[in-house]
């Protein structure tokens, strides 16, 4: 894979390992480096203009949550995952979705509200012009802000733990016509609950939504295996 470098990317040094680490998740939740690739340290550093020492640096910080596979003397890959992985990992994200949704309702205030809906109406944007990673991406920053509406230290520290580990399958995917429109009539009814305050009903609402992309992704994965074998 061939990384554009025409455009400067070069990061200010305010906060240069956390930024460094945000963007290659960034990279990594977007598809643009994808499960079993190698991560080409160079090529980033030209881009993000920094050493490799803070990048690898970086890239200790992703091993630790399962988002990329430190080789010794080989370099770093973006982690692959397995239908078991997902299986075993994706019901606890969904309790603490679930649970995110139940206490942000009892924390959320209507300006943190009216932003999740600007992001929502944006990603709907996306969804209509049929554009699938900047839609993830939008999709991907409703669902933190959800998680930091709960104020709570604990469980944002625990959901994002589990979250590094399928990040990358879980906004690859590729959804049918008919699920992405489920998906985002979902996503409707969880802003609808956010604007109510009605926790129960969106934990419920939060934990199918995550049972439904499991299905997509797993899908995608068995796809993806049997082209090829």
């Amino acid at each position: 894979m061939t990384i554009g470098l025409a455009e400067s990317q070069a990061i200010q040094r305010r906060s240069l390992h956390d930024e460094l680490t945000e963007l290659l998740r960034a990279l990594i939740a977007g598809g643009e480096l994808a499960p079993g690739e190698k991560i080409p340290e160079q090529r980033l550093c030209e881009r993000f203009g920094v050493s490799r020492t803070p990048l690898r640096e970086a890239l200790k910080v992703l091993a630790n949550e399962g988002v990329v596979t430190l080789r010794p003397n080989r370099g770093a890959v973006v982690s692959a995952l397995t239908l078991e992985e997902l299986d075993e990992v994706f019901p606890i994200m969904g309790a603490l979705e679930a649970l995110s949704g139940e206490i942000a309702c009892r924390h959320i205030t209507d300006e943190e509200v009216t932003a999740i809906r600007s992001l929502h109406e944006t990603m709907v944007g996306h969804w209509r012009a049929g554009e699938l990673q900047p839609y993830f991406r939008l999709n991907q920053q409703i669902h933190e802000a959800i998680l930091e509406g709960t104020r709570n230290e604990t469980l944002k520290a625990l959901y994002r733990s589990l979250a590094g580990r399928v990040m990358t399958a879980r906004y690859i995917a590729n959804m049918s016509a008919a699920r992405w429109a489920a998906a985002v009539a979902e996503h409707e009814a969880i802003l609808q609950c956010l604007s109510d305050r009605d926790g129960k009903k969106l934990a419920d609402i939060l934990k199918r939504h995550l049972a439904h992309k499991l299905e997509t992704v797993k899908d995608w994965l068995r796809s993806r295996d049997t082209e090829r074998s």
